[in-house]
């Protein structure tokens, strides 16, 4: 099954009402919305969970906090959690209010996240 693409509009939607520039970018089974080339968030499908799932790039500084509101878990894909990220189950982003709360806790992050080094691709020689 395919990542919920409506609710990707919908960060999609409040991204462009923020004046972010962003890119949708294909990962994880899903796609993440990128921010000065960081990621940022994202909606994906998960397998194990058999659900839609919201990843949020909080901070390691936020996290505690967010991770006590409805639908938070620790985001996991190795069976360890991954420092400043967070899943949000649909119940934990949907009405408008929630979803915004997401978007903007990822947004306020985003100016300190570290960008992932690009992968400097080799000549055919």
């Amino acid at each position: 099954m395919a990542y919920d693409e409506y609710t990707a509009d919908r960060v999609a939607r409040i991204l462009t009402d923020r004046k972010v520039n962003f890119y949708g970018k294909k990962m994880f089974g899903g796609i993440c919305y990128m921010v000065e080339e960081k990621m940022c968030c994202g909606i994906l499908f998960n397998k194990k969970k058999d659900t839609d799932l919201m990843m949020a790039r909080v901070g390691e500084e936020a996290y505690p906090e967010a991770i006590k509101r409805d639908g938070a878990q620790p985001m996991e894909f190795t069976g360890r959690p991954m420092r400043g990220y967070i899943f949000v189950i649909p119940d934990g982003y949907d009405t408008d209010e929630d979803l915004e709360y997401w978007v903007d806790l990822c947004l306020a992050f985003n100016p300190m996240a570290k960008a992932s080094k690009k992968k400097v691709k080799k000549s055919k020689s």
